[in-house]
C-alpha cells in the first residue's frame, strides 16, 4: 500500500512498507525525482536504515555477551510501517519493536517518520522513543535515490554535486563495506565537483558534517536541481553502485556508520552509535527541495 501527498506545487507517494519515498514529483514539469527502483542497478528508492548503517563484521554483533545477526543497514527498511496521522500534505508512519525485531534487536522502541510538503519541498522527520527499561544504542539513516540525468537527452557526467557551505570536509574512507577511522583525511569540498561513476569506484563517499549544510545535484544546462538540507547531522554519505553506471545518485544522511575494519563486534563500543535513556525520545529531520 502507498499514501500519495500533494500541495500545488509537488506530489509524494511513500509505501507502508519501509516507510520509503517512493516518488517526488514537481507537478508543473512532471519531472520525477526519485530514483525508480530499476532492480537491473538497485532495487529500492529511499530505504530508511535503522537500527544499524552498513554493515557489520560477520553481519552479527554482540551485546551484553549475546550474539545477534544482522544484515546489512538493519531492518526498517522492510519492515510495514503503522500509519499514524494523514492530510493532503503530511503524512506519518510508525514501527513499533514487537518479538521478531527483539530476535535481532533487544531493545524496545517506536520509531516514528513523518513525511510532509512545503512549496517545493519534502520535509522528513524522524523520531525514535527508547521504550526500554535500559539505554537503547542505535543508527539511523536516510538513503534517497535522486535520477541523474533528470531530463531526457542528458547524461550523468552532465552534473554536478554543490555543497554548501563550501569548505573543507573530513572524509572517513572505507575499505570494503567497513570504515578506516585510522585513516581520515581531508575532502576538497569547498568546490563544485563534476559527476563520474568513478567517483564511487571505493564504494560511497563519507563526509563528517557539523551544522547547516545543503548538497544540490545540478546541471549547468539545466533549470531543474534537487537539493538535500539538514543541521546537525554529524554524517553524509554519497553513493551510486560502482562499476554499473547507474543513472542514479543517493544523498544519505547518517546518524552513524558502518562498522570499523578493527571492530571488536561489542555493541557497546561501537563508534558512531547514538544512545538513548530509557523513556527518552530522539528527533531528527532533513528536508529535500526540487527546481
Amino acid at each position: 500500500m502507498s499514501i500519495t501527498i500533494q500541495n500545488d506545487h509537488v506530489v509524494a507517494t511513500i509505501a507502508e512498507k519501509g516507510a520509503e519515498l517512493t516518488s517526488f514529483q514537481q507537478k508543473k514539469s512532471g519531472l520525477e525525482y526519485i530514483w525508480q527502483a530499476d532492480p537491473e542497478y538497485w532495487g529500492r528508492h529511499a530505504p530508511i536504515l535503522f537500527p544499524f548503517i552498513g554493515r557489520l563484521k560477520d553481519d552479527q554483533y554482540t551485546y551484553q555477551g549475546q550474539t545477534y545477526p544482522m544484515g546489512q543497514h538493519g531492518f526498517a527498511r522492510d519492515k510495514t510501517f503503522q500509519v499514524l496521522d494523514q492530510t493532503e500534505e503530511m503524512v506519518t508512519l510508525a514501527l513499533v519493536s514487537d518479538e521478531q525485531t527483539r530476535q535481532v534487536y533487544p531493545f524496545d522502541f517506536v520509531l516514528t517518520v513523518s513525511y510532509e510538503v512545503w512549496a517545493d519541498g519534502l520535509r522528513v522527520r524522524f523520531q525514535v522513543e527508547n521504550t526500554s527499561s535500559d539505554e537503547m544504542i542505535f543508527a539511523l539513516g536516510g538513503h534517497p535515490a535522486f535520477n541523474v540525468p533528470l531530463e531526457a537527452g542528458q547524461n550523468f557526467e552532465d552534473y554536478y554535486l554543490a555543497f554548501s557551505p563550501q569548505k573543507t570536509r573530513v572524509m572517513i574512507p572505507l575499505e570494503g563495506p567497513f570504515v578506516n577511522l585510522d585513516q581520515k583525511t581531508l575532502g576538497q569540498t569547498n568546490t563544485n565537483v563534476q559527476l563520474s561513476h568513478d567517483l564511487f569506484a571505493n564504494d560511497a563517499v563519507i563526509f563528517e558534517t557539523l551544522g547547516l549544510n545543503r548538497f544540490t545535484i545540478g546541471n549547468e544546462d539545466s533549470f531543474h536541481s534537487v537539493t538535500l538540507t539538514y543541521n546537525h547531522i554529524p554524517y553524509v554519505g554519497f553513493w551510486s553502485p560502482y562499476p554499473k553506471e547507474a543513472p542514479f545518485v543517493c544523498i544519505e544522511p547518517w546518524w552513524g556508520f558502518a562498522d570499523p575494519v578493527d571492530s571488536s563486534g561489542k555493541l557497546e563500543e561501537k563508534p558512531g552509535m547514538n544512545r538513548l535513556a530509557a523513556g527518552d525520545v530522539f528527533n531528527t529531520q532533513f528536508s529535500i527541495t526540487i527546481s
